[in-house]
């Protein structure tokens, strides 16, 4: 072989390996970087959220009351005065039994003295009989009592959540308690799906 066409072969087996090489570069870059960003989207989501710590969670309580009546039955004793509070009717006969028992003692001046006496002492021994057998009258009724009772029930409409974001103490009321983190957004708010 002439040494010009060895020169020429050698040329072109350098040419042939330096253009596989490029080819099989391109190739390992183009997988590198295929893979770096597919690596750099999966962590993207969790590198994008933010966190704050939580310092305390507050609930927040609405009171409500609704007051109820309630009843119930209760004996009452009702005393009513006897009829003849006063007694006339004893009094009257016992002055009259007394009286016709006075007349019939002595004669004269001393039989008008024994019946006046005799009805004295009668009205009053007929008032005190009429007394020991007096009672007032008891009775007893059932009555309804009601009374109005407060009914108060509370509940938990919220929490107030204080966390702590680059340094600085914030406030968000959240309708649960997030636990220990919060995520925040951009402008340093907490997310927060409460009303």
């Amino acid at each position: 072989m002439n040494r010009l066409m060895v020169n020429v072969l050698n040329v072109a087996i350098a040419a042939a390996l330096a253009t596989g090489l490029a080819a099989c570069n391109r190739s390992a870059d183009a997988g590198t970087s295929n893979g770096s960003a597919a690596l750099d989207s999966g962590s993207g989501a969790d590198a994008g959220a933010k966190y704050a710590k939580v310092v305390s969670v507050d609930p927040v309580r609405s009171t409500a009351n609704n007051p109820r009546e309630v009843c119930h039955d209760e004996t009452v004793t009702h005393t009513a005065p006897p009829k003849d509070q006063h007694r006339i009717a004893g009094t009257a006969i016992g002055a009259v039994v007394g009286g016709l028992v006075g007349n019939q003692v002595g004669g004269g001046k001393g039989k008008t003295l024994a019946t006046v006496a005799g009805a004295v002492g009668g009205g009053y021994a007929g008032n005190r009989i009429e007394a020991s057998r007096q009672h007032a009258q008891v009775t007893t009724s059932v009555e309804r009592k009601c009374s109005t009772v407060n009914n108060t029930s509370s509940k938990i409409v919220g929490y107030d959540v204080r966390y702590v974001y680059n340094g600085v103490t914030r406030t968000v009321r959240m309708d649960h308690d997030p636990g220990d983190r919060v995520q925040v957004q951009e402008g340093v708010t907490a997310v927060s799906d409460a009303r």
